[in-house]
């Protein structure tokens, strides 16, 4: 951490130079002593890209920035403080503090917040942050989480961690021992210091095999913002042996959408079919993730329009978490009847369908937007149709 970077007259160039081409100012060099122009840069880049997702931290001035890797990974503010929602108490540690977006919002929520980073640099960037925003409740450790746990014989209401994935696991699926901390190798070690446990993991993870790794799972917490998974939340209680729960959330500019379902409950009811009717719903990317399919059907009372195709439908419009559309017409997939629909401007989406959105397009002739939706899927007889929609 290069404390120069925090004088005014640089924090006045990173403020000014906020949206210029940081090649232009690699190219140029900059007049500063004893600070290299790589390092303004990276800081211009990292703060910019706080705009939207750490506005508290954009706004706030003499913030020091890690590099743009960091700021990727940490959480957003909204999921933040979604999680800091969900638990409360006198006391919790961070195992992977990093950056230190949630530890701010656990310290809303804790009267003390222990926060560990193996790194070096980041947790003396964090401790310097937490004091420009005036957050006096978080005790920062340069340490590796799990080894501190491992060494003191001190207890918390509340764990934390965040594991990170380890650069040379490889595939879609991975799982939790790819991770580092290995959370299913020392988690006797974290049910020794806490009856309560959240772990953060990103979307990637498959739910069961999540499930497989870990012991005493309460609840999962399903996270989108703006119809995006961000990531699972698991919460493990010592000693819990009963019906895991699952909580999707899909946090909104003005609102947030809700559906929660026991796991098995998914497999315990059947969905209720349908041939499209009046209004058309497309789930949220969180009851996606979660694959509470059947419960949709069954808690909503809405129609599948076939097992596969993850599209309800009803005659009277609901409430619904996720897209709406009122259905204009229903036509068989080919060319011939498409031309009756005389459009050649849409918004495509393919549920359960054979061929590819960008394939669709060049068949059909068919430009990207506008204010038609054509949905491309199956329906209960099996067949490959084509439904018109507007969207409410």
């Amino acid at each position: 951490m290069n404390t120069l970077i925090l004088n005014n007259e640089i924090q006045e160039f990173i403020n000014y130079h906020l949206y210029t081409d940081v090649n232009s100012i690699l190219l140029k060099g900059t007049n500063f002593e004893d600070i290299e122009t790589s390092e303004i840069v990276n800081q211009i880049e990292a703060k910019k890209r706080c705009k939207l997702k750490l506005p508290t931290w954009f706004k706030t001035k003499n913030i020091y920035y890690p590099n743009k890797l960091n700021i990727e990974q940490t959480s957003s503010e909204a999921t933040a403080k979604y999680k800091s929602q969900l638990i409360q108490g006198n006391n919790l540690i961070d195992l992977t503090g990093g950056f230190g977006v949630d530890c701010y919002y656990f310290a809303k929520r804790f009267k003390t917040v222990t926060h560990c980073e193996i790194n070096t640099a980041l947790s003396s960037i964090a401790k310097h942050n937490f004091k420009q925003l005036n957050i006096q409740n978080i005790k920062t450790k340069q340490v590796d989480g799990i080894t501190l746990l491992s060494e003191t014989n001190t207890t918390y209401d509340w764990i934390y961690v965040d594991p990170s994935r380890r650069h040379d696991s490889k595939g879609k699926v991975f799982f939790l021992k790819d991770c580092l901390p290995d959370i299913p190798k020392h988690l006797d070690v974290l049910f020794q210091r806490s009856k309560n446990i959240l772990i953060k993991t990103a979307p990637l993870l498959d739910i069961s095999a999540g499930i497989n790794e870990l012991q005493h799972v309460k609840t999962i917490h399903v996270v989108a913002v703006k119809n995006e998974v961000k990531e699972l939340l698991w919460v493990l209680e010592k000693d819990y042996d009963s019906t895991i729960a699952i909580k999707t959330v899909n946090l909104k500019s003005n609102a947030i959408e809700r559906f929660n379902l026991g796991l098995n409950d998914e497999t315990l009811c059947e969905a209720s079919y349908s041939e499209p009717l009046a209004y058309l719903y497309e789930p949220n990317a969180a009851i996606l993730k979660s694959g509470g399919f059947n419960q949709v059907s069954k808690q909503l009372n809405v129609f599948k329009l076939q097992a596969h195709s993850h599209l309800y439908t009803s005659q009277t419009l609901i409430d619904f978490p996720g897209r709406r559309f009122k259905i204009d017409t229903v036509i068989p997939y080919n060319k011939k009847h498409f031309k009756t629909l005389k459009i050649d401007k849409a918004n495509v989406t393919t549920r359960n369908f054979p061929d590819k959105v960008e394939a669709i397009r060049k068949k059909l002739k068919l430009k990207d937007g506008g204010n038609h939706y054509l949905f491309f899927t199956t329906d209960t007889k099996g067949d490959k149709v084509v439904i018109s929609c507007s969207k409410i």
